[in-house]
């Protein structure tokens, strides 16, 4: 059973890190090693799960399907050893989905006081603007912005992200900044992955609204893309504050029509459906949230 159980922990570090040898070194194992301890496992299971090239190791249908159930197995079995364990100082991986800029600004700045509450953990940020599947990437808690479509998911309101729009100076100064929606009309637009599907931007002041229809002159896939379009003073960007707090404090963009309300978005952590969620994650979502919430 023990040998087993080190066979599925190595086979889940083996696709994790993409290597036999480096998943191999944390096992304290050689790459033959590691490679036979991976055919054997492949021969009690009765079929490929690793596909093997000279540049890369990917999954078969068969491992992709193995690694799914199997993972959250591990992950169960790690939270029972760590409740009879008590305390809570956690161990292994904890792989968190987020969006790039989420994580640059306001994630990885909160990250050494957590590191340091549990020295024996593990944290893998997978950085990406497009939603994963928590369950096919072996996700323990995914950071969404705006409203949640997965009403099977448990998740958790970590604050709100008020939309904003912005533009360097120096672009104001050279096309006019405008007062009302409609000057918009005059100006050049940023397109990030806020706005990917929007054609219209909405806005509020004293219970009047006013839409404009926007076309994007310049379009990003990434919210840091697109702030720094408007810091080169490409045009207007509409983007969260969290995603250009920055460059307001160093007077790099300035906040344009700041009277008028675009909304905000909810910010969420999600838990992966059908299974418990992991302690360290909800240990990470508590203190992310504390963060957030104390500014």
């Amino acid at each position: 059973m023990t040998d087993n159980l080190a066979a599925l922990r190595l086979f889940v570090r083996v696709v994790r890190t993409g290597s036999i040898s480096k998943a191999g070194r944390e096992f304290s194992m050689s790459q033959p090693s590691a490679s036979r301890a991976i055919a054997a496992l492949e021969n009690d299971v009765g079929a490929p799960l690793l596909m093997r090239s000279t540049r890369a190791i990917t999954l078969t249908e068969a491992g992709a399907d193995y690694l799914m159930r199997v993972e959250p197995i591990l992950a169960a079995l790690d939270e029972a050893n760590q409740a009879a364990r008590g305390g809570d100082q956690f161990r292994g991986e904890l792989r968190v989905a987020l969006p790039a800029t989420f994580a640059i600004r306001e994630v990885i700045p909160r990250l050494p006081d957590f590191l340091d509450q549990h020295p024996a953990l593990r944290v893998n940020l997978l950085m990406d603007d497009h939603r994963q599947d928590l369950i096919r990437e072996g996700i323990d808690v995914a950071v969404r912005f705006g409203l949640l479509t997965d009403s099977s998911a448990t998740s958790r309101l970590l604050c709100m992200n008020e939309k904003v729009l912005a533009a360097s100076p120096a672009y104001l100064k050279r096309v006019g900044n405008p007062t009302t929606p409609l000057d918009l009309e005059e100006h050049q637009f940023i397109i990030g992955p806020l706005d990917a599907n929007s054609t219209n931007w909405s806005f509020e002041l004293d219970g009047c609204v006013q839409s404009v229809r926007i076309e994007g002159r310049v379009t990003t896939s990434t919210n840091d893309g697109a702030t720094a379009a408007a810091v080169a003073g490409l045009g207007i960007v509409s983007t969260g504050l969290m995603g250009c707090r920055a460059e307001f404090s160093d007077g790099s963009l300035v906040r344009v029509l700041e009277p008028w309300k675009m909304g905000a978005l909810e910010v969420h952590a999600v838990f992966p459906a059908g299974r418990a969620a992991k302690l360290a994650a909800r240990a990470f979502v508590r203190h992310l949230s504390s963060g957030l919430q104390s500014g």
